[in-house]
């Protein structure tokens, strides 16, 4: 498989690095930093930000983008349909300020010897030295529960505790002689402190059909875990040059969900866009601590 852990690695190096602003200390994954009068996501921010983006995708007109704005959690605002997608529109986003720190990546063989289950959070808790019912405490017990939910019919998934493992679901899913190919988002100048604003897209570089993908997003916990999901259907990745009102400029990682009539009715991409399931495509940006992986005979 020409896709390589080492590569990945490097990937993740790079990312921290086209981030600027971010860094170690800005590292939203490091569950001790989550306090109330700091600058970071809370846990339920990043679990929201899970949550919108596990399954995923899409917004409408400009106009009801805007109503959604009003009526809507920001951070919902990263939905969007593909046929409202032109260059110069301009689209509400939310990109979430995420850092993805190399301190906070264990190796395989550290990882495994960590208990991950919901049943060990107790002991897991006085591991981590997190009071029972603090934020940090609630924060990995949302992540735990959600890795041991049941997929979605037609789904696959795990939660990955290392790179390594990562690696080998995507294995799984496409094939150890398949070549593939990592996508994420990448803020090129002035990166997004966070905050929904409104975004002009420049350019709609790549449009890849790929029925199969592995999405990776990252989860509030005290190292770093990635829920890594595939589901085959008809998708369109693509990525797409935006400009923001403060002067962000992105590379902006998207996925448009053709089929959504097995998603649930009350699916918060439904509510963003107005929409009913299987009446249109679903289509959701990416944060940058997030990853998508194709075969590379789909971008060919």
């Amino acid at each position: 498989m020409a896709f390589k852990l080492a590569s990945l690695f490097l990937l993740l190096l790079a990312l921290m690095h086209v981030e600027g602003d971010g860094g170690i200390g800005a590292n939203v994954i490091r569950l001790n930093t989550m306090d109330d009068d700091g600058p970071h996501v809370h846990h339920h921010d990043h679990m929201h930000q899970h949550h919108v983006h596990g399954h995923l995708s899409s917004s409408s007109s400009s106009s009801s983008l805007s109503s959604s704005t009003d009526q809507k959690d920001p951070r919902v605002m990263v939905f969007y349909m593909l046929q409202d997608l032109e260059v110069g529109r301009i689209m509400p986003i939310h990109f979430p300020n995420r850092h993805l720190s190399p301190s906070q990546l264990l190796p395989k063989h550290e990882a495994d010897n960590i208990p991950f289950s919901l049943a060990e959070l107790p002991y897991l808790l006085r591991l981590y030295s997190f009071p029972q019912g603090s934020p940090q405490a609630i924060a990995m017990e949302d992540t735990l529960k959600e890795c041991e939910v049941k997929p979605i019919k037609g789904e696959t998934k795990r939660c990955a505790t290392s790179l390594e493992s990562m690696h080998q679901f995507t294995r799984d899913i496409f094939g150890s002689n398949t070549q593939v190919k990592t996508l994420t988002t990448t803020h090129l100048k002035n990166p997004s402190i966070g905050q929904l604003q409104n975004y002009k897209v420049i350019a709609i570089n790549q449009n890849i059909p790929s029925p199969k993908l592995v999405a990776c997003h990252t989860m509030p916990y005290p190292y770093t875990v990635f829920y890594c999901h595939s589901q085959e259907s008809e998708n369109k990745v693509l990525m797409v040059s935006l400009e923001g009102e403060d002067g962000d400029l992105v590379e902006a990682l998207s996925v448009c969900h053709m089929d959504t009539s097995q998603w649930s009715r009350s699916h918060v991409a439904f509510s963003v866009l107005g929409v009913e399931p299987g009446t249109t495509s679903v289509c959701h940006f990416f944060p940058s601590d997030n990853f998508v992986f194709i075969p590379t005979s789909a971008t060919m």
